[in-house]
């Protein structure tokens, strides 16, 4: 009975929203018409009228033209007429309206002010009223106006009409569907139904044993069913079995990825093993502030994806030590605990000279490689000398790594990054029993743009050293595969998505890496929490702005930030009403100073701001303000909290962390993520403004669609995107991508062979 219930009330509901929709749609559609017909009767009538009336108002026949009033009142819809001079002032007025009307009438003062004809509607002893001016003009010389007084209750009438006769079919239809629904549905499926569910309960009565129905179906409707439920019954067995197993792998397991469940599974993966992940940037940077040495931590996705990482497994970090204090907190092995409130974790610091790092790090990680891999149409710089400190910088880290892992037993390693390419091989070599991960966290090009290095062979080769090679996305992993098909003799298996080379396998897959969840507990959630930070923010930086976009990055070409800029610009000129409202707040932390390119950049920005600001700001207001330093996260995680919007303007970009970052600081679910389509982000936030970066017209349509954009469309994208990276947060990156090095048998890595 209650499934019948159900069913009548879904009937009716679904059947009154059809008829509701299809009510209001026929109803709009009339009102348009019968109004629009009005306007046009009028409108003859007017023109017709004004023929008579013109002549009478230069003659200034008053008393003919109040007759003339008199007798085109009242007649059919039309409730009367009103003469008015160049002034406003009544000439002639149909009697029964002087007590009803305002004088002077809104309406002619606005037609005469104008010089344009106008209509309106105003009620008139309670019925909706049509009223029209028509300004008289003769040889450009302005006269007056004629104002048309039309019935137009008659329209109400007849979409109260509508309304009644589609409530009349709604009724009949509705019992007409409900009774044959009704019975359809008992003679075709409920009586069926209930016939196998007794069939059903006699054969678990029985404990599984097997037999036809004992009655069987009209018609063919339920045959299908009936042979499934056969076929189930036979293996009931075996998906009990089953089921209770997977039930105890779901008890054992969390629905998230959190830290403790990444460190009880790596644990578990890692059997008491220690990590040891090598990048070039350090995850702690001790830097000298006077006599005192201050730890600050660098910009930068990887340092905040590995950081958690690390701090669960007790590894050893070995990085290049880059900052001026770094030597005074080591101890004589160049080690220290950190961090430095809490150590959880080894860092071991490699100390490169001052040659070494223009040529390795400056020279052609990144005017060589950094610019190969991104196609941001910056041509690459290839020099002799700075691929020769390369190899030996290489050659540093693995002396180091290698005296790490001498008393360890098929060691598992993680490299980080484009500035250890060769790194792998170097391994490999001197330790054919190490379990080698190479993580490219920048995109891979083509193989034709990959060609342009003139050392492309010993890159590739030295990668091919790791055992497991990752990037953030299947396409990176495709362009990779082509690249070696293209430069080495190897054989590639399309389908395992592996390389063999001498004998030596690399598996080769995506993980897109992402943030920590967990770290984003003091989220504001109530519009009053973000007014108040958002007010004291802006007096910190001494603004005022209705609405705040931000940008976080590091600045560099890559970035699109003179792009984001430019299309601030144009969003202002397109929308002037948002001049004097909206503000972009850009937390640019300066990077790679040492190069031209960097250098030129810093000024091509800034450059931009100064026009932009100079063009557009007012008194206590700016569209545009530059912040040029490096900031921690608390500050970055505040400004994300405010933002009504924030860019991601990436030209080209393996993963870029800032999406998710600021989806995942938006606890109350609000906020507007514009993303570029380069980004490796863009494939997982499909819920943000996707954008093409270099059309700049569509950069700034984007922002007015964000800051437009309805709460409740914006909440949804929010929330959908929270959802997914939540669930696939950095812990779970780091689960899938060390349990996939830690899963490699020995066989795979003993002697740099398989067996």
């Amino acid at each position: 009975m209650k499934i019948t219930i159900r069913l009548i009330v879904s009937l009716l509901f679904v059947i009154a929203l059809v008829a509701v929709v299809f009510s209001f749609y026929q109803v709009r559609s009339e009102k348009i018409r019968l109004v629009n017909e009005l306007e046009r009767r009028t409108l003859v009538l007017a023109e017709s009228l004004q023929e008579s009336v013109n002549p009478l108002v230069q003659s200034n026949s008053l008393i003919k033209l109040n007759r003339l009033v008199e007798r085109f009142g009242n007649r059919e819809r039309l409730k009367g007429v009103a003469v008015y001079d160049q002034q406003g002032n009544v000439l002639a007025l149909t009697s029964d309206l002087k007590p009803k009307i305002p004088q002077p009438l809104p309406l002619a003062v606005k037609s005469i002010a104008e010089k344009q004809p106008a209509g309106s509607f105003m009620r008139i002893d309670s019925k909706e009223t049509f009223l029209y001016a028509l300004p008289s003009l003769e040889e450009d010389n302005f006269t007056g106006t004629l104002v048309l007084f039309h019935d137009a209750s008659y329209i109400d009438v007849r979409l109260n009409e509508i309304w009644t006769h589609n409530l009349l079919r709604f009724f009949t239809l509705a019992i007409l569907i409900v009774v044959i629904t009704l019975l359809v549905i008992r003679w075709s499926i409920t009586g069926p139904i209930a016939r196998i569910a007794e069939w059903m309960r006699e054969l678990r009565m029985e404990k599984g044993k097997i037999s036809q129905p004992v009655v069987s179906p009209r018609g063919d409707v339920l045959a299908p069913l009936i042979s499934e439920v056969t076929h189930l019954a036979k293996s009931l067995s075996m998906a009990r079995a089953r089921a209770d197993e997977e039930a105890k792998l779901r008890l054992q397991a969390e629905s998230l990825w959190t830290a403790n469940r990444l460190k009880e599974y790596m644990r578990a993966e890692l059997g008491g093993k220690k990590l040891f992940l090598i990048s070039n940037r350090e995850p702690y940077m001790h830097v000298k502030e006077g006599r005192n040495i201050k730890c600050i931590v660098p910009a930068g996705g990887l340092v905040t994806a590995l950081d958690p990482v690390m701090r669960i497994c007790d590894g050893i970090w070995i990085a290049h030590g880059g900052g001026d204090g770094d030597r005074e907190i080591v101890d004589n092995n160049d080690k220290v605990r950190v961090p430095h409130e809490e150590p959880a974790y080894t860092l071991k610091r490699i100390w490169l000279t001052r040659e070494e790092e223009d040529g390795y790090y400056y020279g052609f990680s990144n005017e060589g490689l950094w610019p190969l891999c991104h196609i941001t149409h910056t041509r690459p710089i290839f020099r002799l000398e700075d691929w020769v400190h390369y190899q030996k910088v290489n050659e540093k880290f693995a002396e180091a790594l290698l005296k790490e892992i001498a008393d360890e037993e098929s060691p598992l390693v993680l490299i980080q990054d484009y500035h250890l390419a060769l790194l792998p091989l170097l391994i490999k070599q001197k330790r054919p029993d190490a379990r080698v991960a190479l993580f490219w966290h920048i995109p891979w090009p083509n193989p034709e743009s990959f060609g342009i290095c003139p050392w492309r062979q010993e890159i590739l080769i030295g990668m091919l050293g790791a055992d497991l090679m990752g990037f953030h996305i299947q396409f990176f992993c495709n362009n990779f595969l082509d690249t070696v098909d293209r430069f080495l003799e190897s054989r590639i298996d399309w389908e395992q998505f592996s390389i063999e080379r001498g004998g030596h396998t690399t598996i080769v897959k995506p993980f897109p890496i992402s943030v920590s969840f967990e770290g984003f507990s003091d989220e504001i959630t109530s519009n009053q929490g973000k007014n108040e930070l958002k007010e004291t923010m802006l007096k910190e930086i001494d603004l005022y702005a209705k609405y705040i976009g931000v940008g976080v990055d590091r600045i560099d070409y890559t970035k699109g930030i003179p792009e984001r800029f430019r299309a601030i610009e144009r969003f202002l000129e397109k929308y002037p009403e948002f001049v004097g409202e909206f503000t972009f707040i850009e937390l640019g932390a300066p990077s790679r100073t040492h190069i031209k390119r960097y250098r030129d950049l810093m000024t091509e920005a800034e450059e931009i701001v100064d026009k932009v600001n100079w063009r557009f700001q007012t008194k206590g207001w700016k569209p545009i303000v530059f912040l040029k330093a490096h900031h921690s996260h608390e500050e970055i995680y505040r400004f994300y909290k405010i933002a009504d919007i924030c860019m991601v303007t990436s030209l080209h970009d393996g993963m870029n962390l800032v999406a998710k970052e600021f989806i995942a600081s938006r606890g109350d679910e609000d906020g507007v993520l514009i993303l570029s389509q380069f980004t490796g982000a863009s494939r997982e936030l499909k819920d943000a403004v996707i954008v093409n970066p270099y059309d700049i017209e569509e950069m700034a349509d984007a922002i007015h669609l964000s800051l437009n954009m309805e709460p409740h469309e914006r909440s949804k994208r929010t929330k959908r995107m929270r959802t997914i990276v939540k669930e696939h947060n950095i812990y779970s990156w780091a689960g899938d991508l060390i349990a996939a090095l830690a899963r490699l048998r020995p066989s795979e890595t003993l002697n740099g062979k398989t067996r």
